[in-house]
């Protein structure tokens, strides 16, 4: 047996498993930044006006699962804007005002919610 040889061929060997590796890692970090990009094209703006009306999420709804039921609650007043996405809506029942993280935010386009209905009855046409 040639060790000198044996030792050489180890080496290359260890340096083609170093090669595959980088480039996996290259090509996992060119995968994320094009998953990114694509994700961050489809994701839409949300610009609100004053007086618009605004659903706020609720995230506070863990402790009683339910999997049909809304998790947006009632509609809001825009009242004012702060800096890095701040808004200040207002209740229009009790009229209080309050600041919520705008991304917790989304467009209310009319109709009345009822958040007493439990059950939705399906008819066959």
């Amino acid at each position: 047996m040639d060790l000198q040889a044996v030792g050489e061929a180890r080496k290359l060997q260890l340096n083609e498993l170093e090669e595959m590796r980088f480039f996996s890692y290259e090509n996992a970090k060119l995968y994320k930044e094009k998953t990114k990009r694509w994700h961050d094209q489809k994701i839409q703006a949300r610009v609100f006006e004053k007086g618009q009306q605004v659903l706020l999420f609720n995230s506070c709804l863990k402790l009683f699962p339910g999997k049909l039921k809304s998790r947006w609650v009632r509609p809001l007043a825009v009242v004012n804007f702060y800096p890095f996405g701040a808004v200040e809506v207002r209740e229009n029942q009790s009229g209080r005002e309050f600041k919520v993280n705008g991304q917790r935010l989304k467009h209310y386009w009319g109709g009345e919610v009822d958040h007493e209905k439990t059950s939705i009855t399906l008819e066959e046409p």
